[in-house]
């Protein structure tokens, strides 16, 4: 990569110099010879006066002495015909060459003159520059000036010398601001690479390729593709190890049940046979059974709820009435909240709202937050099941009470698994509530808990509406 963005600004760089360096290159070559073609024109046009001046006094000397010291000055032949083509004065140039001939034969029609071509460091010794001898349309004859293009093709090629420095001075500066370029840019790059393999070598071992369902092939620079592989290979080791752990969390809930099941029936079998000082002793040996069986079935139901399959999209049950299942829960829990003191209601309409996820899941995350009120929110509190349409797509079900409340700076951590309030009861797990927000989760829905108004507790869980039967 790095090859590829220093030759890409390399060029860039490249055509932005070139872009100003030909043209004032051309520039300069253009102006320098349209110095040397305007002051030999004007030196012509002089001569040609002298001259004019000559052929009607018929004294041709002072002329032919001017033509020398104008060769000596500038080393510029200077040859003048008649109009009959007769030699007024040559101070050496040769009358037979045909490039001579020619411009002689346009100035004395008085043809305009072809232009001098642009001059270069490697161009012509000599032009020629022609202009008639005589005034208006009256041509008496031709002035010819062989001019020396030294002196002017070297004013050129020194300043294309300094042109040339400075567009390679300024391509090595733009050269080392790509190179400063490439290295911040591809740094973070290997670094960030470097960190993903060193994270991903402290996981274990992904699956093998073939079964690897996040691995995949990239297109782009090395650096790139090499960064997207690492990160690749870290995700489906995050992927295996994550799903490790869920598996190892059902395994040993489920390991451990069944000798916790014998247990609890060697410890029933126990009871007759235990004496009435050992019996407050036996009853909590009992309790701590329960308790731990509590614990586990809590954590195989969270690992299941953390491990979000998705439902059969065919099945019938991946849908239900939120309405008919709150109503559901009301029965079922209702005995349960007058044993405790509490009143339990849901004052919903006849509408149906269809949510996309079954009845048990639902149920199931009514119940932890129906359990929680009826233990928690005191007697006399009263908690009320509401649901409506959240918008599209989405329903919301909310299980409210307005008993005691929870303290603020604990609402936040009720979905943390183990976590359990300063009013807890004794034989709480801390799972309930994280279980519930798992299986919204895995549901693509999401459970949160506030504090009531004016006091109590708000449990909401928003789900996905579903279509309607």
């Amino acid at each position: 990569m790095r090859a590829r963005l220093l030759w890409v600004l390399s060029v860039f760089a490249t055509a932005a110099v070139l872009a100003f360096a030909l043209p004032l290159c051309a520039t300069t070559a253009t102006s320098r010879t349209q110095q040397l073609v305007l002051g030999r024109t004007g030196d012509a046009d002089w001569f040609a006066a002298l001259a004019d001046a000559a052929a009607s006094s018929g004294d041709t000397r002072a002329l032919e002495m001017e033509a020398g010291r104008y060769h000596q000055l500038y080393g510029d032949e200077v040859f003048i015909v008649d109009a009959r083509g007769a030699t007024i004065a040559n101070s050496g140039m040769d009358p037979a060459s045909p490039p001579v001939v020619a411009a002689l034969s346009a100035a004395r029609r008085n043809q305009r003159a072809a232009p001098v071509a642009q001059l270069a460091p490697w161009g012509p010794a000599r032009v020629l520059i022609a202009r008639p001898m005589g005034t208006g349309v009256q041509v008496n004859g031709a002035v010819v000036i062989e001019a020396a293009t030294a002196a002017a093709r070297a004013d050129i090629a020194r300043t294309w010398s300094l042109v040339a420095a400075g567009a390679a001075a300024a391509l090595a500066l733009c050269g080392a601001g790509a190179l400063a370029v490439s290295r911040w840019v591809l740094r973070p790059l290997a670094q960030l690479s470097a960190a993903v393999a060193e994270l991903a070598a402290t996981l274990p071992p992904p699956r093998a390729a073939g079964e690897a369902t996040i691995m995949r092939r990239h297109g782009g620079p090395p650096e790139i593709r090499a960064v997207a592989a690492a990160f690749d290979a870290m995700a489906l080791a995050v992927v295996d190890a994550t799903d490790a752990q869920r598996q190892l969390v059902a395994d040993t809930a489920h390991a451990m049940r069944n000798p916790l099941a014998a247990l609890t029936i060697r410890l029933d079998s126990l009871e007759p046979a235990i004496p009435a000082a050992a019996a407050s002793t036996f009853r909590g040996a009992t309790a701590e059974v329960a308790r731990l069986t509590g614990l586990l079935d809590g954590l195989l139901t969270l690992a299941v709820a953390e491990a979000g399959s998705e439902p059969d999209t065919g099945e019938a049950a991946a849908h239900c009435d939120a309405v008919q299942v709150i109503g559901d829960r009301v029965d079922a829990w209702h005995t349960a909240f007058e044993q405790a003191g509490m009143r339990l209601s849901a004052p919903l309409g006849a509408d149906r709202l269809e949510v996309a996820v079954p009845a048990g899941v639902l149920a199931q995350i009514l119940d932890v937050a129906l359990s929680n009120a009826c233990r928690y929110a005191g007697p006399g509190a009263h908690t009320r099941l509401t649901a409506a349409a959240a918008g599209a797509g989405a329903v919301t079900v909310s299980v409210t009470d307005d008993g005691v409340g929870v303290p603020a700076g604990e609402l936040t951590r009720l979905t943390t698994r183990f976590f359990r309030g300063s009013s807890a009861a004794a034989a709480g797990s801390g799972l309930g509530l994280p279980i519930a927000a798992a299986l919204a989760a895995a549901r693509h829905g999401t459970l949160t808990v506030k504090a009531a108004v004016p006091h109590g507790v708000s449990v909401t869980v928003t789900l996905p509406a579903g279509e309607l039967s």
